[in-house]
């Protein structure tokens, strides 16, 4: 029986889902959101925050800082006159320390609803059709009306056909996230974000790793001089990454997991590993939907299409966040959530997905946004390039041999010198490149960034002479 009748209906409660209902409910909206995933909640009651507070992008953080802190014990503290002796790692308590922070933003989540006023609904929502009101929505055996739907039913691990995944022995993102023990010998399938964020956690650890890659070029996604920094950092780091793998076998047994692999000539290999971790991607969910009973139009990669305004085919539908096309990043789904919650309520939602951070949250950090070198070349686009090392810089050497490591690479149009794109490999990329997003934002030209003062000595510098550069005068190199 239908109950009740709200302005927005959010499927799903992650990045997009909650920011949307937020953000609709801001602007004197009436909002309802359910949630069903329960993921580790002792209650078994939803978890909001969706894939990335829950089993993504917060708790890995949080074990990356504990690893770094480790292996700064163990190997560049003493360099700095610290002795510490030989750090030793308790993996239990490293655990509790990531679900605690976990419990706690999805805790703080439920919290904002309530200040907000956005009913949470217990259940998973699907469509039952249109009422006389607008769209009938189905969680469990109630029925809601609303004029507007938003999917943000997010994503899921994709898994390899013939490999088990049971998240013990052989592992997605979930498994990953949840050792109960320091791995002798670590296997990931997959050398993307989510393979090198975990393969450096359990390296930094002590443990053996390597990441089987299909493709032929490592990191193809990135600039193609940070993919090859990159490449160097990680092997002198010790991560033994393959590249062109074809998996041929990868079966758990009861001492273990034993992967067999062909390399790029053909030669075959085995590999046996306390652990196995398969990160080859997500795909979208979209299943018990119901959208085949009112026409919701999905395409051959399972996404649901929309327009650049997040609206479906079907009127008061929208889709947002790794349901649809485009990255699978969390704050972009957010920005997506802003934008269809004030188009909602009738303002100019906004979103520039050229202007999309990506960071891969290793050590040293990477993260760009706009365009590569290898793209503008292919686009035939006339460009100029500033190159700066973190190793001329101040404080990145005062910070340790790691933060001197890497550069800040600036694209800008030869004609009219507008950035085009920013890549960094170096310390606190992610943070660096906040900069370059919002110069390209406004349309800045490196001419604007090379006149901006940076504080000194600040990593933020680099950015600087990046800038300067791209006219043939750096000041520091």
């Amino acid at each position: 029986m239908t109950q009740q009748v709200f302005d927005v209906f959010v499927i799903g409660g992650g990045p997009g889902g909650y920011i949307t209902a937020i953000r609709a409910a801001q602007l004197g909206l009436s909002v309802a959101c359910c949630e069903s995933n329960p993921y580790a909640d002792p209650k078994g009651e939803p978890r909001l925050g969706g894939t990335c507070l829950n089993v993504g992008c917060i708790p890995s953080k949080a074990l990356l800082h504990t690893s770094h802190l480790f292996e700064e014990a163990g190997h560049s503290f003493a360099s700095q006159g610290i002795n510490v002796g030989t750090p030793k790692i308790d993996v239990a308590k490293m655990m509790e320390r990531k679900n605690a922070i976990v419990t706690q933003l999805t805790v703080g989540i439920k919290g904002l609803f309530k200040k907000n006023k956005v009913t949470l609904i217990n259940g998973h929502g699907s469509f039952a059709g249109q009422g006389a009101k607008g769209w009938r929505i189905k969680v469990g055996e109630e029925e809601f009306e609303t004029r507007h739907v938003v999917v943000a039913t997010g994503s899921r691990a994709r898994h390899l056909p013939g490999i088990a995944v049971d998240n013990k022995l052989i592992c997605d993102n979930i498994g990953a996230l949840d050792l109960d023990t320091l791995p002798k010998k670590l296997v990931l399938i997959g050398a993307g974000v989510i393979g090198l964020e975990m393969g450096s956690v359990w390296r930094r650890l002590g443990s053996e790793v390597t990441l089987l890659e299909a493709m032929p070029d490592f990191l193809s996604v990135a600039d193609v001089d940070i993919a090859r920094e990159a490449a160097k950092v990680f092997a002198k780091q010790g991560l033994n990454i393959q590249t062109g793998v074809t998996i041929t076998k990868a079966v758990a047994g009861k001492k273990g997991v034993e992967v067999a692999y062909k390399d790029q000539d053909g030669k075959e290999h085995q590999l046996s590993a306390d652990r196995l971790i398969v990160s080859v991607g997500r795909v979208p969910n979209t299943e018990g939907l119901n959208h085949e009973a009112i026409g919701l139009r999905i395409n051959d990669r399972g996404q649901i299409e929309v327009d650049a305004h997040c609206r479906t085919s079907l009127p008061g539908v929208w889709a947002v966040g790794d349901v649809v096309s485009g990255p699978m990043l969390a704050h972009k789904a957010m920005e997506e959530g802003v934008m269809v919650a004030e188009c909602i309520a009738g303002q100019a939602g906004h979103c520039n997905f050229d202007t999309i951070p990506w960071v891969m949250y290793t050590n040293p950090e990477i993260a760009w946004v706009g365009r590569t070198e290898q793209k503008l070349k292919a686009d035939g686009l006339a460009y100029k390039v500033g190159k700066i090392p973190f190793l001329v810089n101040g404080r990145a050497l005062g910070m340790g041999e790691t933060a001197g490591v890497g550069f800040v690479k600036m694209l800008a149009c030869a004609e009219t010198d507008r950035v085009l794109g920013v890549h960094i490999i170096g310390a606190n990329a992610s943070e660096l490149i906040a900069e370059a997003v919002t110069a390209m934002e406004f349309g800045a030209a490196s001419e604007d960034l090379a006149r901006i003062c940076h504080a000194h000595p600040t990593l933020a510098e680099v950015i600087h002479e990046a800038a300067l550069a791209c006219d043939q005068r750096p000041l520091h190199f």
